[in-house]
């Protein structure tokens, strides 16, 4: 094979340390996020909810099989050594959504829980992008390594963070504005169906969008690594007084 038949690759630096960015960030928001699995597993249990209850009418047999699944998923995630954060927040938001209902006698409260939780995540994002503090960098900023080095440091992942906290406080407030009037004047078949549809395309929406906002920012400044090199060279400069 000649030269010329040779695939060759015309990326420049900057295009080829853009693409290792977008790759770098997408792995992070699968990680903060739990991923496609992390959404099925929290959407899952309330469909499993839902459909018993239709059939059966009966809350306590709907939100123990709602809460008993979430519990072999969480064990699914511990016997794969997988992060402890995801195992246990799911099992807790069901948890709390089956014992609230149960003790209500009202099968809508099994929602009623993740509705409150959606709608304050909401608030806070918003807040706290107003205050200059936006949610989705505290979020993310230590799974970066980059801390709160993009506040004072890197301007163009701060604006970055701004617009995907903005992001995902309308998009849950939109999902607010749906899910709370049917929880006041639908019932609890109409709740549960419509809450399930709303599982995943807007939590994918806001992923997507963040992906984007951030594999167009400047890339993060690890603190963890300048750190290392700072003891590194403070360790040296000791080494050398003492050879001396």
């Amino acid at each position: 094979m000649s030269s010329f038949d040779k695939p060759t690759d015309h990326r420049t630096p900057d295009d080829a340390q853009s693409a290792d960015s977008r790759s770098v960030t997408e792995a992070a928001l699968f990680e903060a996020f739990g991923g496609v699995r992390g959404m099925v597993e929290t959407t899952v249990p309330g469909l499993v909810f839902v459909a018993i209850y239709t059939v059966k009418r009966d809350i306590h047999i709907a939100a123990i099989a709602a809460l008993g699944l979430s519990l072999v998923l969480g064990l699914a995630r511990l016997v794969r050594k997988d992060t402890l954060k995801h195992a246990f927040s799911g099992v807790f938001g069901v948890a709390f959504g089956a014992v609230f209902a149960m003790m209500s006698g009202d099968a809508k409260n099994f929602y009623l829980p993740g509705m409150l939780y959606s709608l304050g995540l909401a608030i806070a994002y918003i807040v706290s992008s107003i205050v200059g503090y936006p949610l989705m960098g505290l979020i993310l900023g230590p799974v970066f390594k980059e801390n709160l080095s993009w506040r004072t440091r890197n301007p163009g992942r701060k604006v970055a963070y701004t617009k995907a906290s903005w992001a995902w406080g309308l998009i849950l407030l939109a999902k607010s504005a749906i899910l709370f009037p049917l929880y006041w004047w639908g019932d609890a078949t109409q709740l549960g169906w419509v809450k399930v549809a709303l599982g995943i395309p807007p939590m994918l929406l806001s992923v997507y969008l963040t992906w984007i906002f951030l594999s167009k920012a400047p890339p993060p400044i690890d603190v963890f690594a300048e750190m290392e090199a700072a003891e590194q060279a403070e360790r040296e400069a000791k080494a050398n007084a003492t050879a001396r």
